[in-house]
């Protein structure tokens, strides 16, 4: 039974977009996009959802905490699930935030060294070989009340889809600019709205199916 594997922040989590700043919301799982692509996978597929809301691809938080690294939460996901067939990626929001101050080349390494993880012979001895699709978060908007926090995060999340585009097609991996399918809700800037759940979701499930 194939077993998919989705790896990345809240807007895989889950989260809607914030209305109400500390206060916790998830999307239901006829909403989320991993259960979206799950579900026109079709039968005999097999799904873990690992998105952690505040999830960076290689910083520590000052904020959220350590734990938000996706370095340790990408191994520990890998060591906990399998066997896996395809692992998605989706990350990068995060690290454009305003304390990071990240330019896209950084972001990109901390993606880079994700996929280094996922691509070593640990891992896929592990689980038999698996497949990476690097998916491109869409650009953030400087909007509503995250906007503080992604003071500057438009420009540098703009600039994300061609370098993950370029570094997927180097590593030979499975590569999906999720905003050429979708955009951030006008309300916070960064999460999705349901709509796009379902955009995405179906959009992924066909990227999946076109992994060589």
């Amino acid at each position: 039974m194939p077993f998919l594997l989705t790896f990345g922040d809240s807007n895989t989590h889950g989260t809607p977009p914030i209305e109400t700043r500390g206060e916790y919301r998830r999307y239901g799982a006829e909403i989320r996009w991993p259960q979206v692509c799950w579900r026109a996978l079709g039968a005999g597929w097999e799904l873990a959802e690992e998105g952690l809301p505040g999830r960076t691809a290689a910083f520590d938080d000052p904020v959220m905490g350590a734990q938000m690294n996706g370095r340790a939460g990408l191994r520990i996901a890998l060591q906990s699930h399998g066997p896996v067939d395809v692992l998605t990626i989706m990350l990068g929001t995060n690290d454009v935030k305003t304390r990071f101050a990240a330019p896209a080349e950084t972001v990109l390494a901390g993606v880079a060294g994700l996929v280094d993880l996922a691509l070593s012979i640990e891992m896929q001895t592990r689980h038999g070989g698996f497949r990476v699709l690097l998916i491109c978060p869409p650009p953030v908007e400087e909007v509503g009340p995250l906007r503080g926090e992604f003071l500057g995060g438009a420009a540098r999340s703009r600039a994300l889809a061609p370098l993950y585009r370029d570094y997927a097609a180097a590593r030979g991996i499975g590569f999906l600019d999720a905003g050429q399918v979708i955009g951030v809700s006008a309300q916070d800037g960064v999460h999705f709205e349901a709509e796009a759940h379902g955009a995405l979701g179906r959009a992924v499930a066909e990227a999946v199916r076109g992994l060589s």
